[in-house]
C-alpha cells in the first residue's frame, strides 16, 4: 500500500493552518442524500451486557444507503461524539447526508452509553459488532466488504479509534454467522478525537463515563491511542482545531508520531480556529452552504484510499 503521510517529526514541526476558508457543500458530487432507510438492531435478542430493555440499552445503526450505482459502494460505520453520555446528532446523521453526497453509504451508531451505566467493553463491543453486521449483510446493504470503515467525533473518535486499534478478526467457528466476519476497519476518520485515556491527557468525563470513577490504570493505558497504535492500524484520516478547548491537542500529535513509528499511513489536519464540536462547519447539513474545509480534504482522502 503507497504509504501516504502528513506527519511530524517532533511535535514544533505542527503546522496551523488560519483561518479557514468555507468551501461550497455543492462542490463535491451530486449525489444526494437519500435519507435513513432502516434503523437496525445489532442483535436481534437482548445485547450481550444489556442492563433493561429502553431504548439506550439497545445499540442500533441506522442505513443511510448511497445512492444506487452500478457497483457496491464503499461504507463507514459513524460513532457520534458525546463524552461517552449522549449522543450528537450533527456527528451522525448530517455525516451520514454528507458521505451519501459522496457516494459512500453510511450506518450511524447508536452505542451505549456510560451515562446509562455501561463501561469498556460494552461500546467497543457495539461498533465492532456494527462492522461485522455491514460486512455480514453487504450483499443487501449494496457494499463492498472490503471497504468498510469507521469514522467518529470527540469521544465518538474515541471510539472508532478504538476500533481500528483492537478490532479483532471474525470468529470463523462462531454459531451467529455476524460474529464470522472481521471488526477490523479498513481506514479510520478521526474528528477532533479524545485519543487518550490517561489521566493528565484525556477529557475527564469521557474517561469517566468510559471507564468508572476508578478505572483500571492498565485498562486505560491500553485504551491510550498514543500507546496502543500498532503495525496493523489501518489508514486515519484525523483532523482538529488549536482552538478546541475541550479535547486535547498534544495526545494526538503523539499518536501522529506513534503511527509514523509503526510505519502507518495517516493524514493529519490542524485548523488554527473551530470550537469543539465544530462538525461540518454548518447546522444542519445543506448541499447549498459552505463546509468546513475538512471535508474537502477527506474527500481527496477518501478518494485516494479507493473509498
Amino acid at each position: 500500500m503507497a504509504t501516504r503521510v502528513r506527519s511530524l517529526a517532533a511535535l514544533a514541526v505542527v503546522m496551523l493552518v488560519g483561518a479557514p476558508h468555507l468551501v461550497r457543500a455543492d462542490d463535491a458530487p451530486s449525489m444526494m442524500a437519500t435519507g435513513a432507510a432502516e434503523t437496525i438492531r445489532l442483535w436481534e435478542g437482548e445485547a450481550p451486557g444489556s442492563r433493561g430493555t429502553a431504548d439506550h440499552d439497545i445499540p442500533v445503526v441506522a442505513w443511510w444507503p448511497a445512492a444506487k450505482q452500478s457497483s457496491p459502494s464503499a461504507a463507514l460505520v459513524i460513532c457520534p461524539g458525546g463524552g461517552y453520555g449522549a449522543l450528537a446528532d450533527h456527528e451522525g446523521s448530517d455525516y451520514a447526508k454528507w458521505l451519501n453526497a459522496q457516494g459512500i453509504s453510511a450506518f450511524v451508531l447508536r452505542y451505549r452509553l456510560g451515562s446509562k451505566g455501561y463501561r469498556h467493553p460494552v461500546m467497543l463491543g457495539d461498533v465492532s459488532r456494527a462492522l461485522r453486521l455491514v460486512r455480514h449483510g453487504h450483499e443487501r446493504f449494496h457494499v463492498d466488504p472490503k471497504r468498510v470503515g469507521v469514522m467518529g467525533s470527540s469521544a465518538g473518535g474515541h471510539l472508532a479509534l478504538t476500533a481500528c486499534i483492537h478490532g479483532a478478526a471474525g470468529d470463523p467457528q462462531a454459531t451467529d454467522a455476524i460474529d464470522r466476519e472481521s471488526a477490523r476497519p479498513a481506514i479510520g476518520i478521526l474528528c477532533y478525537p479524545v485519543v487518550s485515556m490517561l489521566p493528565e491527557k484525556t477529557h475527564a468525563g469521557s474517561r469517566k463515563n468510559l471507564l468508572g470513577e476508578s478505572p483500571d490504570e492498565e485498562v486505560a493505558r491500553t485504551l491510550s491511542g498514543e500507546l496502543a497504535a500498532h503495525e496493523n492500524v489501518p489508514p486515519l484520516f484525523i483532523w482538529h482545531t488549536w482552538e478546541d478547548k475541550a479535547v486535547k491537542l498534544e495526545p494526538i500529535l503523539e499518536l501522529g508520531l506513534k503511527l509514523k513509528s509503526h510505519a502507518r499511513p495517516y493524514e493529519l489536519h490542524v485548523y488554527e480556529t473551530g470550537p469543539h464540536g465544530l462538525g461540518l462547519g454548518v447546522r444542519p447539513y445543506d448541499p447549498a452552504k459552505t463546509l468546513h474545509p475538512w471535508t474537502v480534504e477527506c474527500r481527496r482522502w477518501l478518494a485516494a484510499q479507493g473509498f
